[in-house]
């Protein structure tokens, strides 16, 4: 295996102090009174003060049993479990990533460690920010660690991946790593599967890193659901309702849970002392429980992401695992600057709304047989002339080869006057029938399927995409209906759909490029800001 180093320009490293390697019963010799010293120390430095309670500013009214103890019960019964293989169904943002590196810390320091740690979280961000999670407790618990920075490895293919790392005092290593499942074969020692059920193929992943446990070590599987039909909710059903052949230590930590164990006390201290006017801090559980609800997409993305609750996927014409496969990660740059700078030819749809529902334009650019987005435009409550003083520049563009807009309802007077300026050979309308959205609906489905297209990551985009649903009618015939949100009836999808049909329906015409000097709604000032947009 190849590796090329990228040194860290700077590098700490320090000595065990007596009693801080490991705190497991009868796992090293750090029990007893050193270790009982060394966490009254480490309290003190992460702040943690006796009588805290009386001074507590916030509205909280479920008050740990230790106010001053670093974790809360289900982080506690978490980081205690050595089970083999564990599994934690969990909701978001409640603490047990940072709970996990606390553990892989003082697993990984001890005395008589035998393997490394391996770490595959969703994307890259994840994987740094977990690898600063495990240098901050190096530093609070002072264990001798070194920061190696970024390596680059290649796996069994060939094919370089990244890793994050950090050395303890023992000489073992800690391997921060993005979703590769190839990245974990021929690697022995613990695994931890960091968002396990957002990784692109889970069941491929948890098949690579098992085997690396032949010699010993452990697998933590850590994630909030995606969908009922993911490999990681197949395990929890297994453990539920078939025996758990595996012998999976399951652990099930929901926003409810968290509350209920003083999550939201622990909570307003923290926002106490970044920002003391967080509204935060004035709420109780209650208020906190429904804000929270509130500013979910829809219910359904509560229950899931908030309550352990996989959504039913059987419902739903496109599956979580579909919907995760086809985002960006978050540090990728999908929007270009200028879209006359694209490589490839781009195609645009346009669902057509104006009070209720939105105005969705959406720009894919079509490299070979792959789809990238190149703009999500969204326009609610916005009036038609501001509409198409937004989109006829982006039709202008010299690399758009066609556009699809939908022209039921109001959606008429936009694609008549869209055809009227650019030629029916650049744009479309598209009336939507029964037949006609079946038609429109497959074709994101199959590219989803072959891994073929690219759609930001965004909460609104992932509750339209999952608000379609697939249904058969009395006499048989297939009807898709879309659920009622507060910005319409699924229209990203919709003009998702416009813009992949767009770019597979030809055109019969070779098409030359759009004058730049184009008639625009307003003055001439006007038309010249709005043809900035493009760029």
């Amino acid at each position: 295996m190849k590796t090329v180093i990228k040194p860290k320009s700077s590098v700490r490293r320090r000595k065990h102090p007596a009693g801080v390697v490991g705190a497991d019963e009868g796992g090293s010799p750090s029990h007893g009174a050193n270790h009982a010293a060394h966490r009254a120390s480490l309290e003190r430095k992460v702040n943690f003060k006796v009588g805290a309670r009386k001074l507590f500013p916030g509205k909280a009214k479920n008050i740990p049993a230790d106010p001053d103890a670093l974790f809360l019960p289900y982080q506690t019964k978490w980081i205690q479990d050595s089970s083999r293989l564990k599994l934690m169904e969990k909701g978001r943002q409640i603490g047990l990533s940072w709970a996990t590196g606390y553990r892989r810390v003082r697993e990984q320091s001890r005395l008589n460690r035998r393997w490394d740690t391996w770490v595959s979280s969703r994307d890259e961000g994840q994987a740094v920010l977990f690898l600063q999670d495990c240098r901050q407790w190096a530093e609070l618990l002072q264990i001798g660690a070194k920061d190696l920075g970024e390596k680059v490895y290649e796996d069994e293919g060939g094919r370089p991946f990244k890793a994050f790392e950090m050395e303890t005092a023992n000489g073992r290593v800690l391997h921060s790593m993005s979703s590769n499942p190839n990245a974990q074969a021929g690697k022995r020692g613990d695994r931890v599967l960091d968002e396990f059920a957002l990784h692109q193929d889970p069941r491929k992943m948890y098949s690579i890193a098992y085997p690396g446990m032949t010699w010993g070590g452990q697998m933590e599987m850590i994630s909030t659901h995606r969908g009922n039909l993911n490999f990681f909710a197949e395990l929890v059903r297994e453990i539920k309702e078939k025996e758990n052949p595996k012998k999976i230590s399951l652990h099930t930590a929901t926003l409810q849970t968290a509350l209920d164990q003083g999550f939201l006390y622990k909570l307003q201290r923290k926002l106490h002392e970044a920002d003391p006017s967080d509204e935060r801090i004035q709420m109780d559980e209650g208020d906190y429980y429904n804000m929270v609800r509130n500013e979910c997409a829809d219910l359904e993305s509560f229950l899931q992401e908030y309550m352990c609750i996989p959504a039913d996927d059987r419902a739903a014409f496109l599956e979580w695992d579909l919907i995760a496969r086809a985002e960006y990660t978050p540090n990728e740059i999908w929007d270009k600057l200028n879209l006359n700078d694209a490589i490839g030819e781009l195609y645009i749809g346009v669902d057509v709304g104006r009070r209720h529902d939105l105005t969705v334009i959406w720009i894919l650019e079509k490299i070979g047989g792959y789809y990238f987005t190149r703009r999500c435009i969204e326009l609610k409550n916005t009036r038609f002339s501001a509409q198409e003083a937004i989109l006829w520049p982006l039709i202008a563009c010299r690399k758009v080869r066609r556009c699809c807009i939908d022209n039921t309802g109001l959606g008429m007077q936009l694609a008549e006057r869209a055809q009227e300026q650019f030629s029916k050979y650049r744009v479309e309308e598209v009336t939507f029938t029964p037949q006609v959205k079946e038609e429109l609906a497959y074709p994101v489905r199959s590219l989803m399927e072959e891994n073929a297209l690219k759609i930001p990551e965004r909460k609104e985009i992932r509750s339209d995409l999952r608000g379609v649903k697939k249904e058969t009618t009395s006499a048989g015939n297939i009807r898709f209906s879309a659920d009622t949100g507060p910005d319409g009836h699924s229209d990203r999808f919709w003009a998702l759909a416009l813009a992949v049909h767009a770019g597979k329906t030809p055109t019969g015409i070779a098409l030359p490029p759009i004058r730049s000097r184009i008639w625009l709604p307003g003055n001439q000032e006007t038309g010249r800001r709005n043809r900035s947009l493009a760029g």
